[in-house]
This record gives C-alpha cells, sequence and structure tokens, in this order.
C-alpha cells in the first residue's frame, strides 16, 4: 500500500554533468564532470511549485511535465510513497544540448531526491546505486550518461535483455525486459578533462539519425579493440589515450553536422591531445595528462568556445 510522505521533509541532490562515448566506446563509457546541478526539494500539504534557475530556465516547462518532476515522482512511485504537494527548485549548472548529460542528470538528480525523500520518512526506502541507475537508464533508453551521474569517475556499462538474441542495433531488445548495469574505473590520478562548448546546441535525436544501421565489419573490430584500450588508458596508462580515443562507428557520421566540434577535434587530436565529440555534440571533449594548452585556450576562445576545465567527479550526493 502505497504511504503518503508528510509535509516539510526537505532533501537536496547534487548531480554532476557528464560526458559519453570517449571516442570508440558508443553508448557504453562514460565519464562524471564536476559542473553540478542542484535539485532542492521538499513536502508540502498539495499542489505544485517549481522555480528554474540558471542553465534552461527560459526553455523547460515549469509544472508537472518537467523532467526532474517526472523522475522525482517515479522514484517515489518506486519507493511505494507518494507526496500530496512538492515545492521544488532546480539549480542548473550543466549546459543544455550540448552532449553534456544535461537530461541524464535532471533524471538521476529527481530520482536521487525522490528516494531521498522516501528514505528520510523510512531509512528501510534507501536506493543503492543499482536501482538507480536502472530507474535512470528506463528514462534515457541507455545507461553511459545516466550510470557516470549516478556512480561518478569513468563508467562502463552496459544492457542486458531477458532474450539476448532481441538485442537490435541500438543494443537493447524491444520486447523484452531490459536491465541496465554499469560499473565505476577510478581514473589515473593525473588524467585532466577539458571541454570546449559551442553557443550552438544540437539534437541528439537529429545526430543519431545520421548513424547508419550497418557498419563495416574491420570498422567494428578496431572500436572494439579501442573501447579495450580506452579501460587501459583511462585507469593505468594514460600515455595511450590518443589512440585509446580513435573512433570509426559514430562520429565521421555526425561530422557534417559538426563542423566546427570536427575542427577542433582534428586540430587537438594533431597536437597530441585526445579529443573526441562529448556524447552526441556538439561540446569537445579533451582528455590529457597536465593542464590544457594556453594558447590552444586562446585560440578556441576566439571561435566561440566556452572552455571549461572540470574535475574528474564523484557521482550524485543527497542530503
Amino acid at each position: 500500500m502505497t504511504r503518503t510522505l508528510p509535509p516539510g521533509i526537505t532533501v537536496t541532490a547534487r548531480v554532476p554533468a557528464s560526458s559519453a562515448n570517449l571516442g570508440p566506446g558508443f553508448d557504453s563509457l562514460g565519464i562524471a564532470l564536476g559542473l553540478h546541478d542542484e535539485i532542492v526539494v521538499r513536502t508540502t500539504e498539495s499542489g505544485l511549485t517549481i522555480r528554474v534557475e540558471g542553465e534552461g530556465a527560459d526553455d523547460v516547462p515549469w509544472g508537472p511535465s518537467h523532467l526532474v518532476v517526472r523522475a522525482i515522482e517515479r522514484g517515489l512511485e518506486a519507493a511505494g510513497v507518494w507526496a500530496d504537494g512538492l515545492d521544488v527548485v532546480c539549480r542548473n549548472v550543466i549546459p543544455h544540448s550540448r552532449g553534456l548529460g544535461s537530461s541524464a542528470a535532471a533524471v538521476v538528480g529527481g530520482l536521487a531526491a525522490g528516494r531521498g525523500l522516501a528514505a528520510e520518512f523510512d531509512p528501510g526506502l534507501a536506493c543503492d546505486n543499482a536501482e538507480l541507475v536502472q530507474l535512470a537508464s528506463e528514462f534515457e533508453g541507455h545507461p553511459d550518461n545516466a550510470a557516470a551521474s549516478v556512480l561518478g569517475g569513468i563508467v562502463v556499462s552496459w544492457t542486458e535483455t531477458d532474450h539476448p538474441a532481441d538485442i537490435g542495433a541500438d543494443g537493447v531488445g524491444d520486447h523484452h525486459a531490459r536491465t541496465y548495469r554499469a560499473v565505476r574505473l577510478d581514473p589515473h590520478p593525473t588524467l585532466c578533462a577539458t571541454v570546449l562548448i559551442p553557443e550552438d546546441r544540437s539534437s541528439t535525436a537529429h545526430t543519431r539519425g545520421l548513424l547508419p544501421e550497418l557498419v563495416p565489419h574491420g570498422d567494428a573490430a578496431f572500436n572494439a579493440s579501442r573501447a579495450a584500450l580506452a579501460v587501459v588508458a583511462l585507469t593505468q596508462r594514460p600515455d595511450l589515450l590518443l589512440p585509446a580515443t580513435a573512433d570509426r562507428l559514430h562520429q565521421g557520421y555526425r561530422a557534417s553536422a559538426l563542423p566546427l566540434t570536427t575542427a577542433w577535434i582534428t586540430r587537438l587530436r594533431s597536437a597530441g591531445i585526445a579529443a573526441t565529440v562529448s556524447g552526441a555534440g556538439p561540446t569537445v571533449l579533451a582528455l590529457s595528462v597536465g593542464e590544457f594548452p594556453a594558447e590552444l585556450r586562446e585560440l578556441a576562445a576566439a571561435d566561440g568556445l566556452r572552455v571549461v576545465t572540470p574535475a574528474i567527479s564523484d557521482g550524485v550526493r543527497v542530503d
């Protein structure tokens, strides 16, 4: 039986951005980045109030259809509780539609806040990371960004179904139950991330639509080897980052839609810096040892790119 939460319970969820793919690890590799959205939720007597500050404040609905609100409600439902009223404040830092996992962060933050409210009411309703990855990935359809925002660090994620032969080209089965899984890897202590963020936005649906249904066997084999190498490079051998982040499965097909992104990836890789498209773009993710070169930072700024060097972050935190 669903139990109703009393008014006056408050939690705050702090959730990091993420970058997916990291070159060859399409829909499987991800990294959590220290750009954090904050969600403050309080139970009330009735109704819904929501306020959005910062990124996306003028672009997202301030009502029940807001992604954070839907995620909070899903988190409450999964815990078997409900709230007659909610007051929600979203303080957004993660850029929207730039390939930095803003929607995954909204989902993870909302779910974590919902489960946090439930746990404040009854500690036995606390949610573990595996369940949070599952719930968040059900929203997203794949676990790479969501798992990074949940677990932090570097993640390797995958999808299972109850009938493996049903897994299609997009990695999921359409007619069978899906289980989303992920493991966290600790990055090498010298690993640094830099993101070059354009003003222009990108549609994940559009850029994913540019990908072919079939790819050459040689390209698939290439990416399998480089994704395996990426795990080694990111955690143990950062000197291998450049070859480990090479890709033949998705970036080339999206290049025409991301000309500035593609030009900067070429420039950085020519300079020996492991650069990739961050998720579906248009942000560029650069992975290196040591500081991002000042001269490249100045050139990027001149091209209208915002250069940010976030820490590699831990996962979502609820207080």
